[in-house]
């Protein structure tokens, strides 16, 4: 996805000075980004396209990279999903359509103000029927301010250069295509003619260059995995080619550079550390998608990067933004959202493959979890703000392409789901994720998300997702401890919330208990409900208590306080009540309680599933009970807890 920020350096020796530059390059970037895109922000899907699947584009244009036009022929393959009496393509109006052919017959057309070509059959197109025209057409791509720039002529070192960068909504300022969300095209034919001095990059396999008469190129790409029409992609100037290969076994790694930039050493060499992130990526995410193709960069004049499939485009070299950008082809490429507002699918994944890069191959630990903190301050330096895009805010492109959420606080959501699962169940289920055969090479949502982890875990993260994803704001703990003579440690924990919209983050939590004796423990609480208090026997006396010792989850100004005042006051519930531990797997004691005192335990419905006396020095026997949430109910009180 677009990248809108330039990511962490990987000197640390100069981090905090480079995290301050950064930001500054990353408000500047998303300002200059956000203004190509303001007028394309209008829609998810064309509903005027929804009653055919786009199966196959052949691109026949003529193209000079000193002149800002296009010309030529896109050829459609396409099959109806009804009776079709004509059919829509999403085209500028700024564009001219000279011609269409169909069967060797020109139909008759019309070009709508709504960026639309309207196409009449002569008779109806019955369904399922596998059917192709083209569409000829010419014109200058609309440029600067408003009008987008997905079309762009430059120049580098005094050579013009063109390229394209068509997300979300681009495609249609350059050819006929369909955009909208829900339909992929299986197969793109490329073939570009331009002046003979200059190469050619693109999606897919080079199939073929060819010098032509009168100084021209015909220049082949081909890709044969489905595609939507926002990372189909060009460049196009007096490119180096670098042939190479990566992974095992090999495939090719192809690189389309700048002349002057090859011969800059440290460019030089994170492109060749593309090889090792490759590899990490696949250990931890599974195959490279795209490997029947390749995997490269095509140098451009727009800051950042961009996932362009099999081939990002790349106008920043750090090593994070060519991690953020190779996650990319997994994670928004392989799967794409499937609508705007669950851009967090794409641009969190690929947030997170950073995270992955940087702890794995970048940092020390210590670095890591600076960077991680400086993630955290800048995910809550606001107290609001939703990850999902809300469809009011669809014509908000600073919502759609939001640093701090879609991108940071997205990729922190990925983690904490890590945190939640366990790596190696994480790692798993993301794969199962973008290989199932309905996400595979499509698209997914958020809910597709949520359905696929409970399908690979059977963990449940809807109420996770409503807080997280839908929710906006962050917690601030106040966590309290001490421990009884008996080395028991007790904990109570409260929670305010930055933001309205969630009234409790439920989360577990993650607890480092140091000894005094240099003795270290780790303890998760599972935080369901606010004032919440926890016992868990330690055999040492604890000398301090560390919260989210490694990053694990989002807050902000949080405090852990010794505090002997729990010790004294039992107060899981009322009057002196403490149960423990919760959640429980066999025995749950219960302090605070008369012997022979009657109690009840009743399911989330309502319903008695145990009823008893206490008796002394025993534990209430809970391990026949299913998993879940129960009440203990005690005369009046009701104390919440989890069997697991």
């Amino acid at each position: 996805m677009k990248k809108l920020y330039v990511i962490l350096v990987t000197l640390i020796c100069v981090q905090v000075s480079a995290q301050k530059n950064e930001e500054a390059e990353r408000k500047s970037m998303i300002s200059n980004e956000l203004l190509k895109y303001s007028k394309m922000i209008d829609y998810n899907v064309n509903p005027n396209t929804l009653n055919y699947d786009l199966r196959y584009q052949r691109l026949e244009l003529q193209l000079d990279p000193a002149q800002q036009f296009v010309s030529g022929t896109v050829t459609s393959h396409f099959i109806p999903n009804q009776n079709m009496a004509n059919i829509y393509f999403d085209l500028s109006d700024g564009l001219t359509v000279s011609e269409v052919k169909y069967h060797g017959n020109t139909l008759s057309f019309t070009q709508l103000s709504s960026k639309e070509v309207k196409i009449d059959f002569p008779t109806n197109i019955p369904a399922a029927t596998l059917d192709s025209l083209s569409i000829k057409y010419f014109g200058a791509p609309d440029t600067g301010g408003s009008a987008g720039d997905a079309f762009t002529i430059s120049t580098q070192g005094g050579t013009p250069a063109l390229y394209t960068l068509s997300e979300p909504y681009g495609a249609q300022e350059w050819f006929p295509t369909k955009q909208s969300l829900n339909d992929k095209i299986e197969k793109v034919d490329i073939k570009i003619n331009t002046p003979s001095q200059y190469n050619v990059a693109s999606n897919g396999k080079l199939i073929s260059e060819t010098m032509l008469t009168g100084g021209r190129k015909l220049t082949y790409w081909q890709t044969n995995y489905a595609i939507p029409a926002y990372l189909i992609a060009l460049g196009i100037t007096n490119y180096t080619k670098l042939n190479d290969t990566m992974g095992n076994p090999p495939f090719p790694f192809v690189n389309y550079l700048y002349p002057s930039t090859t011969s800059n050493g440290t460019i030089m060499s994170n492109i060749e550390w593309t090889k090792t992130v490759m590899d990490t990526f696949e250990q931890y995410f599974g195959p490279y998608p795209y490997r029947n193709e390749k995997y490269g960069h095509m140098q451009f004049g727009w800051g950042g990067g961009m996932e362009h499939a099999t081939m990002s485009s790349m106008g920043s070299w750090g090593r994070g933004i060519i991690a953020h950008e190779l996650a990319h082809q997994w994670f928004g490429d392989k799967v794409t959202c499937g609508a705007w507002n669950d851009i967090w699918l794409n641009e969190g994944f690929a947030t997170f493959g950073e995270h992955l890069a940087n702890e794995k191959l970048l940092m020390t630990n210590s670095q890591f979890l600076g960077y991680l903190g400086s993630e955290m301050s800048y995910i809550t330096s606001a107290a609001g703000g939703s990850v999902y895009v809300s469809d009011s805010n669809l014509g908000n492109t600073g919502a759609i392409f939001s640093g701090r959420l879609s991108y940071s606080k997205g990729g922190y959501i990925v983690r904490m789901i890590k945190w939640i699962l366990g790596d190696d169940a994480f790692y798993s289920a993301i794969k199962d994720y973008h290989s199932r055969p309905e996400h595979a090479y499509g698209y997914a949502k958020t809910a597709d998300l949520k359905n696929s982890l409970l399908l690979s875990t059977g963990k449940d993260f809807t109420e996770f997702f409503n807080d997280w994803v839908y929710g906006q704001g962050h917690p601030t703990y106040q966590i309290r401890w001490n421990q009884t003579s008996d080395q028991m440690l007790r904990f109570r924990v409260s929670q305010t919330r930055s933001h309205s919209s969630v009234s409790f983050f439920e989360m577990p939590l993650p607890i480092k208990v140091n000894g005094t004796g240099g003795q270290v423990a780790y303890l998760v609480l599972n935080n369901t409900v606010n004032n919440q208090t926890f016992a868990n026997q330690v055999n040492f006396p604890v000398a301090s208590v560390q919260f989210n010792y490694e990053n694990q989850i989002i807050h902000r100004n949080s405090t852990v306080i010794k505090d002997a005042t729990i010790l004294s006051v039992n107060d899981n519930t009322k009057d002196g009540i403490m149960i423990y531990p919760n959640p429980v797997g066999d025995k749950l004691t219960v302090l605070g309680v008369g012997n022979n005192q009657q109690y009840g335990i009743y399911s989330a419905d309502g319903k008695l599933v145990k009823k008893g006396k206490f008796t002394e020095g025993k534990a209430v026997e809970v391990h026949h009970l299913p998993k879940g949430v129960y009440l203990l109910k005690i005369e009046n009180q009701n104390l919440k807890f989890i069997k697991e």
